[in-house]
Order: C-alpha cells, then structure tokens, then sequence
C-alpha cells in the first residue's frame, strides 16, 4: 500500500502522530493537520527522516473552509488524497457541571464537527474518482459513557451516529469510497498532561494502557481494509462494549463506585499544566510532545485481540477445526 497521499488530523501529537511516522515509514505522502507548528514541524521531521514526503498545514479543523483549503493544496502539491485519517480532539476533565457551555461548544466543534468537515472535505476530491478510504479515530466511549468525561463522550458518541448514517449513504450510492472507524483503548498519549482538567489529582487513563504506535497499527490495517464498518483495538474494547450490549445498567452502577478513582493518579494536579483548548500548547518554549503520554511504564505495545480482531478468518477456522477435532475424539471415545 506504499506511494500513496494520506492527510492525517491531529497529527503533531499522540496517535495522529504515530499514525503520520508510520505512514512516514511506507514511504507515502502525509499531509499533517493541527494547530501546534512546532509539534507540527516534528512530525515532518519524522515523517521526512523515515522515507516520506510530509506537508504541514497549521490549522485548526473547527474551521470548515480551512480543512477544505488544506485538502485542496494536498491535492495541488501531494496528489490526489487516497485515505484521510480524522484524529484531531480536545476535551475537558470535569463533573458536568463544572463544564462552562463555551467549554462544551469548543470541545464539540473540535472533537465532532472537525470529523465532520474532515470527512466532507475527503468525499468532496474521492467521490468523483469513486475511490478513498476515510478512518475515524474512535474510542469505546463512542459506546460507553464514563464520568468526568461528558463533554469528550459526548462527541464520541455523536462520531459513531454520523459514521454509521453515511456508511448507509454511501452503501445505497454503491460507492467505491469506504468510511470505517477505530475504537479505541485507553492510549499514553500526551492528551493527559495538557486536556483542560478540574479534578483533584492529575488525570490518567484507565488501564489497561496501550501505546500510540499499536494505535497506529490498527488503523493503518482500517485503512487498508476499509469495507469493514468498525475495528476494535484491546481487550478492554471488547469487553466493555460486551458489557454495555449486555449489561448496560450493571456497568453505570460499577463505574459510579470506580470510574472517579480509576481516572486519577495519586499525585495532585499542577494548576499550571498546559491547557489546549483553546489554543495549542505545543512550541512553548520550543517544547514539542510527541506521541506518547507520561505512562510508558504501565503500557502495553501489543494486543492478541487486536491481531484477533483483524483475522477474522484465521480465527473462525482455527475455532472451527478445534470444534471438529473434539466431537472426532468424542466420537472415537464413544
């Protein structure tokens, strides 16, 4: 799948990082969208240093007409744009209600509708060559709502209804352009130590942790392989949405006892931690923070599920064959 033009959002930090770097490594073109110039330049850096032709374009993708301009100087200066990966977020850390409404918006146009414009901005150059694959970065709360994160889960959710309507649009057209989504763990990204955060001690995800790169993996595999409706990454991603399909109630009870504790470390919070809500934090004093949080040493770089999730196929004939060798046995015992 080498040679080919992706535009990645989000891309100066966390996944959207690890996502351009591997993309960086195939050789391919990167068109590289977020706000931070100097997390920005990094990830050119990267992509350039693996073999790849990186573009940075600064922007912000609540802005419909900057996401679109970008897509078009892709297209001027890469190529015609084959997978656009949407990562881009922000969020806040609180109780709802000690979510301002401005707060709720910022978070919504960034986290939900720069998905949204992102995704018009992909089908506007793909549909008329009827071919091109967009992934959502999703995440199991596009599922599952937990506490403290109303605002963030909220336009997770919203991503999943959208995914899911135009997937249907696009089936009923016969379109040759396919739109998957990503579901996502808890990841050691950097979102932890700049999200806006209220809470009393210093925010965290809930383990079990995974790294950026196995992120990335997963959704190069989506890209690759777009006409399935949804991937999801870990273990804990599959039994959470097991248990929220089967036992939604039990599991808004269990996370009212543990979901407040599970999010916080033991350290109190720094008061004067960066915050990019509102603006990047990225460059302040030339500091650029990559693809990975503060929790390397607690998480995991591989997934059985993830490989498990991927070979379907594999999986269902080795279950198969392990079903008929028993009764073969059964039946000679007999």
């Amino acid at each position: 799948m080498s040679g080919q033009v992706v535009v990645v959002t989000g891309a100066s930090a966390g996944i959207g990082r690890a996502v351009a770097q591997a993309y960086g490594r195939r050789g391919d073109a990167v068109g590289l969208i977020a706000r931070g110039e100097r997390g920005l330049e990094a990830a050119a850096e990267d992509v350039r240093r693996s073999g790849g032709t990186p573009l940075v374009l600064p922007l912000d993708v609540a802005d419909a007409a900057q996401v679109f301009a970008a897509a078009q100087r892709v297209e001027d200066e890469l190529g015609e744009i084959d997978v656009w990966v949407n990562d881009a977020f922000t969020s806040v850390f609180a109780p709802f209600e000690q979510i301002a409404p401005e707060e709720y918006r910022r978070v919504t146009e960034v986290s939900y509708l720069g998905y949204v414009h992102g995704t018009l901005a992909a089908l506007r150059v793909m549909k008329p060559r009827d071919r091109g694959a967009v992934v959502q970065v999703g995440s199991a709360l596009a599922y599952r709502g937990i506490p403290l994160q109303t605002a963030y889960c909220g336009a997770k959710h919203a991503i999943q209804g959208f995914h899911e309507a135009l997937r249907c649009e696009l089936l009923h057209e016969k379109s040759n352009v396919h739109v998957t989504m990503v579901q996502m763990p808890a990841v050691n990204t950097p979102q932890f130590s700049w999200v806006l955060s209220r809470l009393p001690r210093h925010p965290r995800p809930v383990p079990p942790i995974y790294q950026p790169e196995l992120a990335a993996r997963a959704v190069l595999h989506a890209a690759d392989h777009p006409r399935r409706r949804e991937y999801w990454v870990g273990a804990s991603t599959a039994a959470t949405l097991a248990a929220n399909a089967v036992v939604p109630g039990l599991l808004d009870r269990y996370l009212g006892r543990t979901g407040f504790d599970s999010q916080q470390t033991e350290a109190p919070r720094d008061p004067h931690s960066p915050v990019n809500l509102w603006d990047p934090v990225d460059g302040r004093d030339g500091r650029d923070f990559g693809a990975h949080g503060v929790f390397d040493a607690m998480s995991h770089g591989r997934s059985g599920q993830l490989w498990a999730s991927q070979h379907h196929g594999a999986v269902g004939t080795v279950a198969a064959s392990a079903v008929l060798l028993g009764l073969s046995a059964l039946w000679r015992k007999r």
